[in-house]
């Protein structure tokens, strides 16, 4: 009976994933594309719904689901939605939890698009007889100003 051991090769190949996953995480948000805003001067809200949402349970590694809720006031970019869902794909077999992935969104389009106003909400799908609703928010400090009175 042959046991089928690790290689050093296959070790090293194991080591490499892993960094590669964690490169990936780290640059994500290079995925991102933006075009100029053509309407700097006018507040507006642009909403995307991404209904397809996946990543994975890091305790589990079962599939998670959900649907992204993504509405922002543009300063000078908005994102193109091509990048935006390659983007939100790039999750689908990230071990992580629903609300590390959701501030994670939040952080990476607010240093990429640098909007106004920014609200993600994503809402879980049921799991184990509970569903989740994670809300995460970023003001501009002078659109937090203008409308704060």
């Amino acid at each position: 009976m042959k046991l089928n051991l690790p290689t050093q090769e296959n070790k090293l190949n194991n080591l490499l994933k892993l960094k590669l996953t964690e490169v990936k995480m780290e640059n994500k948000k290079n995925i991102l594309e933006t075009f100029e805003n053509q309407y700097p001067n006018r507040d507006y809200i642009i909403s995307h719904i991404a209904p397809e949402f996946t990543s994975v349970c890091p305790k589990t590694g079962q599939p998670d689901f959900a649907t992204i809720y993504l509405d922002y006031i543009p300063e000078k970019l908005c994102v193109e939605l091509k990048s935006y869902k390659l983007y939100l794909n790039s999750f689908r077999n990230d071990g992580i939890f629903y609300e590390n992935v959701t501030n994670k969104i939040l952080d990476d389009l607010v240093e990429t698009l640098e909007p106004r106003y920014m609200k993600i909400t994503a809402e879980f799908n049921v799991r184990g007889g509970i569903s989740s609703v994670i809300e995460v928010e970023h003001f501009n400090d002078d659109f937090y100003e203008l409308y704060e009175d």
